[in-house]
């Protein structure tokens, strides 16, 4: 039991001298919004209108795929009565197909569209994130932290670099 205190103790001290050591450290943090610098980029802009055309080409193809499976599913209803067991199995399968590429396509649509987002963005994203190292170094931060991300609930003691950043930027 003895030992169990001195462990306890020995542990406090430590945790006390390191926490005053930081303390002295005079360690300064700052923090930004990157989605808010993001959207003040004036090539943002641009880069969403491209997104933007291939979302809506993507779009249109699913439009037509989905206008093609109305048009079999509604010529099969009008003339399911009159078809013979080979032909509606045939046509049955061939819209059960149709359905099966919609669903393919619109997966394959969404990760294409992720992708082309990553290869617009992710450009930009270094450039901002090059820009705060560089801020940081430049002016003694040992922490910047993100709010823009939702990975900090208290930032009130800190300084805003947005300002710096959008200056190193050339950011109006």
């Amino acid at each position: 039991m003895k030992s169990f205190k001195k462990v306890i103790a020995l542990f406090s001290l430590v945790v006390l001298l390191s926490s005053l050591g930081f303390a002295q450290t005079g360690a300064k943090f700052g923090y930004i919004d990157s989605n808010e610098i993001l959207t003040m980029m004036p090539e943002t802009d641009s880069l969403q209108k491209e997104l933007k055309a291939y979302a809506d080409y993507l779009d249109e193809q699913m439009s037509t795929m989905a206008m093609e499976y109305q048009s079999k599913v509604g010529d099969y209803q009008d003339n399911v009565a009159t078809l013979s067991n080979l032909i509606r199995q045939t046509k049955e399968k061939e819209i059960t197909d149709l359905q099966n590429r919609i669903q393919a396509f619109q997966q394959s649509a969404d990760q294409d569209l992720g992708a082309k987002q990553a290869e617009l963005f992710n450009p930009l994203i270094e450039k901002v994130k090059r820009a705060i190292t560089e801020v940081a170094r430049e002016n003694n931060y040992n922490y910047i932290f993100d709010v823009g991300t939702g990975a900090l609930v208290f930032y009130e003691t800190g300084d805003n670099i947005l300002p710096l950043v959008k200056a190193k930027l050339g950011v109006k």
